[in-house]
């Protein structure tokens, strides 16, 4: 319950925190997306690889600056049913580890086709077991065309284990 009610209130701060930005820029962006990811840190232990869906809208605040909301949905495949954490073998049927984030995002566009950027917020758990964690994703995109971006990214889950990965996404814009 104070997961729901924290993601809940994320929203509504983010939501009306860019109402304003949207009545003075004229210029929005829906993006929507899929990427794949390579685990690293403890996470790497379970699995070889994660598949996911970014969701997103931008609005522009300046001819450099974007901000907006993110979210989505992550899941790292399990590989086995041996974990190996270093000293600690730890045998059991695995679920897949999967989040949903909700998060603040901004990018700033040195030219047009070129962007670096972060979202910042917080991933909520939605397999058994999972409490969810704050949630931080670098990115650095480029324009391959009007409605297409390829970008890269690393993103860190602050949970009760290293939850890392290096991602490589597309988005499309609509």
């Amino acid at each position: 319950m104070k997961k729901k009610t924290f993601v809940m209130v994320i929203i509504a701060l983010v939501a009306v925190s860019f109402s304003s930005m949207a009545q003075r820029v004229d210029r929005t962006n829906f993006k929507a997306g899929v990427h794949l990811g390579i685990p690293f840190g403890d996470i790497s232990d379970l699995s070889n690889f994660e598949l996911g869906l970014d969701l997103g809208y931008h609005w522009g605040v300046s001819e450099l600056i974007d901000a907006g909301i993110a979210t989505g949905f992550m899941n790292a495949f399990i590989n086995n049913d041996t974990a190996d954490f270093g000293p600690v073998v730890v045998e059991g049927n695995f679920p897949n580890i999967q989040y949903v984030p909700v998060a603040g995002a901004f990018r700033i566009y040195p030219t047009y086709d070129f962007k670096i950027g972060a979202d910042v917020g917080y991933a909520v758990g939605i397999n058994d077991g999972n409490t969810g964690g704050l949630y931080v994703r670098p990115i650095i995109g480029a324009n391959l065309n009007s409605t297409t971006e390829i970008n890269i990214s690393y993103v860190k889950i602050s949970d009760d284990y290293d939850f890392s990965m290096a991602a490589l996404g597309i988005l499309f814009l609509f």
